[in-house]
């Protein structure tokens, strides 16, 4: 059946409540008008061209910069790399990095449940250039053990990323105390933390992370538009560029830059740190409201991450449904006009389990049963309440014709 004839199939909801956040999401009208001039009125120049339109250009990107020095507590505009997603940010800081030190080919560490744009470019690098990845096990909740992080870092060790908050199921690692270990043992490591899915949801301080070396950031984690990723790299870390191309304004990223874009994520910057303790109050308390209300409702469910929820990113639920399949779960309440994602993210139409929920000890069909639910300050109680309707009757209709249903 082809995606047309789906559609028609299923018609379109009476409510719809979206909790796929972590793919994709809600751009509001307050960002969608900022970038419309952008187009055709204002500052559709090149920004590294000296004409009128040029200069617009440039100032929108180095607008963008100094919101974020402003929001993220750290003096230059200049440690600002705008790229054009999370990924590719991740890339430029694994990637560029092993570029520009491999003579030394020393060891990557990672975590086990770092994002793909992590592990593969760390993979490549060991693969290309000579370095070894070393991964660190996590415990049942996410959580890296500072002991074990603290005995795979010696003088040998080049690079570290280790992600501010885990993409899937949430967990808050403590970075401070995991940067400044490595630098205890090796002043010279690069410390690098993907926070995309930080950002917009805890406070982050850089003149207080002060062994942080580079930073991860995602428009489209905070309502900004597709296609626009930072990466904050601290004056004195070398990196090389991992595309060839012409010069722009921004060196390690060759291109024009797609103004209009940066433009509207200035402006979702802006939105999500105006009433940002507001906003993250918010999230967790619908957050809260989800996961108790399914776990009352519905029997033989587990929640994948932090079980103390203030070790847990505010608008993270994932839970994992026995004796059902994560992707038919999803079409199901897709029906219904609750949009989810189904394991990784990033293993979207490829039915392997999350390899995130691997490394907490999660079996296979306990994997494939995961669903994962993100809350917005757009959500409200009435977006609860409807989905705590829709996903037991869902769960119970899948059960009912399992081949994996319980005995």
């Amino acid at each position: 059946m082809s995606v047309e004839e789906l559609l028609k199939a299923h018609g379109r909801p009476s409510r719809e409540v979206y909790f796929d956040n972590e793919n994709s999401g809600y751009v509001p009208r307050e960002v969608v008008e900022e970038m419309i001039p952008y187009f055709n009125s204002v500052g559709y120049g090149h920004p590294s061209i000296t004409h009128r339109p040029g200069w617009e250009a440039y100032e929108v990107v180095y607008k963008t910069k100094e919101a974020l020095a402003k929001v993220l507590n750290t003096g230059s505009v200049n440690e600002f790399s705008i790229v054009h997603s999370g990924t590719e940010a991740n890339n430029l800081a694994v990637l560029g990095y092993a570029l520009a030190s491999r003579e030394r080919k020393g060891k990557i560490v990672v975590s086990a449940i770092e994002h793909l744009s992590v592990i593969h470019p760390a993979e490549e690098a060991e693969r290309l250039l000579g370095f070894k990845v070393v991964r660190v096990p996590v415990d049942s909740e996410g959580f890296v053990d500072p002991e074990v992080f603290k005995e795979l870092i010696d003088r040998n060790t080049s690079l570290v990323s280790i992600q501010m908050v885990n993409h899937e199921i949430g967990t808050i690692q403590n970075i401070y105390e995991l940067s400044k270990i490595a630098k205890e043992v090796n002043s010279e490591v690069v410390f690098h933390t993907d926070a995309a899915d930080a950002f917009g949801k805890l406070a982050i301080d850089l003149k207080k992370l002060e062994h942080v070396d580079m930073v991860t950031l995602s428009s489209h984690k905070i309502h900004g538009p597709r296609g626009v990723g930072i990466l904050f790299t601290r004056e004195g870390v070398r990196l090389e560029s991992i595309l060839k191309g012409q010069l722009s304004s921004e060196k390690l990223w060759p291109g024009v830059e797609n103004v209009p874009l940066i433009a509207g994520f200035r402006k979702a910057v802006e939105l999500a740190f105006e009433n940002f303790d507001s906003h993250v109050a918010k999230m967790s308390e619908l957050r809260n409201l989800l996961i108790k209300g399914i776990s009352d409702r519905v029997s033989d469910v587990l929640v994948n991450g932090p079980i103390d929820f203030s070790r847990r990113a505010p608008d993270n639920a994932n839970l994992s449904f026995l004796y059902v399949e994560g992707e038919a779960l999803t079409v199901e309440l897709s029906i219904n006009g609750v949009y989810v994602s189904s394991g990784s993210a990033c293993s979207s139409r490829i039915l392997e389990p999350s390899h995130v929920l691997l490394a907490i000890g999660r079996k296979h069909e306990e994997a494939h049963g995961s669903i994962l639910f993100k809350t917005t300050r757009y959500h409200n109680r009435e977006d609860i309440e409807y989905t705590l309707e829709v996903v037991p009757r869902a769960v119970s209709r899948l059960r009912s014709i399992s081949a994996a249903k319980k005995t």
